[in-house]
């Protein structure tokens, strides 16, 4: 890689790791809005 391959595998790592936080926060913010949903459901069955 000419001397910069410490520079190139940084950079793959580094997008890499974005990629694994971005996906990490996709799955928590489902979660949380999937039992926001459950509970406004459960709270519309209570209701009737």
């Amino acid at each position: 890689m000419g001397g910069y391959g410490a520079y190139v595998w940084t950079c793959y790592a580094l997008g890499a790791g974005v990629l694994v936080v971005c996906e990490w926060r996709a799955r928590l913010r489902h979660r949380r809005v999937y039992r926001e949903i459950e509970v406004r459901i459960k709270a519309l069955g209570d209701n009737q």
